[in-house]
């Protein structure tokens, strides 16, 4: 038995795509395909029933994916323990993220990562939230990066950032220019938003309930890099995690102004975005999967080609039209 062909086979089950499993494993997709027909082969039996869109496991295949998948996972603790044991930190890790992590803060870290650990493979993979739990469960990911994360059954979850919802608006809005603002003042303005079965948006709209604040939703989008865009051009003005528009604020193209429930300074957030690492419960994390979660803690001001800290998105008002977020 090929142990690659194994590797690519479980891969292609658990992403459901030849396509896929072979741009993870690096070949074309007609070599996964053979490596699959090859196990097929050997065992004289189908795994994969191909006839049906998208394509089923057959029994036989069922119980080989479940056999191999638990064989491959020993073998990868066998392999770490042998590096652990020379001190070296190797092998792939892979991350399953929402859209709305932050593509700015994120490159940051898989950049810094790979310089430290050069013999690791980072495979980095944006998804709907309910994909990124998917990919940890079926065990697709190694960890999974979301906000409001789950914690319980077989999810594990590990706290990392707390984000500040600031209000995001054009130069051009009568907003820009100040530091802070009460939250009624968002009533009545036209508002891009993130799509309903997000659970950002679902939060988002109960904190407005709850401030007795109504807005008009003129467009959705399921990415922050989406709403920044359109509030940008004038759409409307927009709810999001501070750091997310650091890039924005630094040319001039966004304001950030912090939110007060009063008609006094807010002396802290109004609202935070909490965001975790997740994890199969049980599932032991590699050595490279567990020095990606250190690297993950440290603050982003630290790397290279990031100067936000994502736990503390304050943001201040300078004297020209230009803003930091601190």
């Amino acid at each position: 038995m090929h142990l690659r062909n194994v590797e690519i086979f479980c891969e292609v089950v658990s992403l459901r795509s030849f396509s896929k499993a072979a741009e993870v494993h690096h070949v074309s997709q007609s070599s996964a395909s053979q490596a699959v027909h090859q196990l097929e082969k050997r065992l004289e039996t189908l795994l994969i029933d191909r006839s049906k869109r998208p394509f089923e496991l057959t029994a036989a295949g069922r119980i080989y994916y479940e056999g191999c998948r638990d064989l491959l996972e020993g073998f990868r603790q066998i392999e770490d323990q042998v590096r652990q044991a020379k001190d070296q930190v190797a092998g792939r890790v892979r991350v399953a993220a929402i859209y709305s992590v932050g593509l700015l803060q994120m490159d940051a870290y898989v950049k810094q990562f790979e310089e430290r650990y050069p013999d690791t493979e980072l495979q980095l993979e944006y998804l709907h939230p309910e994909g990124v739990y998917d990919r940890v469960l079926q065990d697709s990911a190694d960890i999974g990066l979301v906000s409001f994360p789950k914690d319980g059954g077989e999810i594990g979850c590990i706290p990392w950032w707390e984000q500040e919802i600031v209000l995001v608006v054009p130069p051009s809005h009568r907003l820009a220019g100040k530091t802070w603002t009460p939250i009624d003042e968002l009533n009545g303005e036209k508002f891009v938003s993130f799509t309903r079965e997000l659970t950002i948006r679902r939060q988002i709209d109960r904190w407005l309930k709850q401030a007795k604040v109504s807005v008009h939703v003129v467009h959705e989008f399921d990415n922050i890099e989406n709403i920044k865009r359109a509030v940008e051009i004038g759409a409307g003005i927009g709810l999001l995690p501070g750091p997310t528009v650091r890039r924005e604020i630094d040319s001039g193209s966004l304001w950030a102004v912090q939110l007060a429930l009063d008609n006094y300074p807010p002396d802290k957030p109004l609202w935070k975005r909490p965001l975790g690492i997740v994890h199969k419960r049980h599932r032991t994390l590699s050595t490279a999967a567990s020095k990606f979660v250190e690297l993950l803690h440290e603050e982003p001001d630290s790397l290279p080609g990031t100067s936000q800290s994502p736990s503390n998105a304050h943001s201040s008002g300078t004297s020209s039209r230009r803003q930091t977020v601190s």
